[in-house]
């Protein structure tokens, strides 16, 4: 099963022709393939334009499978320490809640499914972080007629 980053899911509701959105969407066949945490949700909302947009993505996203830690302060010390770890190791990780998402992965025993360097490189430090990602793929170029679109 894949908790899968906002960073995937954003791609996918814009409608982009990615590897990462095409391989989401074979996911998305199984729903029990596919979660997400109440820190994806949060992030997917805010990125609502409009009322009517919030309510489309609250209704949607509302609906996915949700993991959270079983026990929340520890599941917190844990991602502080994970920004600990990297940063001894020279990583610096941009986002807390991107801690906060990787230790949900580890602890729920997910793949992380994301499009964001910052998971590669906590991953780069903490092994029992499983991730996915197509960020070193070669997108085929588009056609004239598919960009003017």
């Amino acid at each position: 099963m894949y908790l899968v980053d906002t960073s995937v899911w954003v791609d996918y509701i814009r409608g982009r022709d990615r590897f990462h959105v095409r391989f989401l969407r074979d996911l998305l066949s199984n729903p029990l393939a596919v979660s997400i945490t109440p820190l994806i949700y949060m992030e997917i909302l805010q990125g609502a334009r409009d009322p009517a947009s919030y309510d489309r993505l609250h209704s949607y996203f509302g609906g996915q499978r949700f993991v959270d830690f079983d026990r929340p302060l520890d599941g917190h010390a844990a991602a502080a320490r994970l920004y600990l770890d990297c940063r001894r190791r020279g990583v610096t990780v941009r986002s807390s809640l991107d801690c906060l998402i990787a230790q949900c992965a580890i602890e729920s025993d997910l793949t992380l499914f994301h499009h964001d360097r910052d998971f590669r490189n906590i991953a780069s430090v903490v092994p029992s972080l499983k991730e996915k990602n197509f960020l070193d793929s070669v997108e085929p170029p588009r056609s004239r007629a598919r960009r003017r679109q």
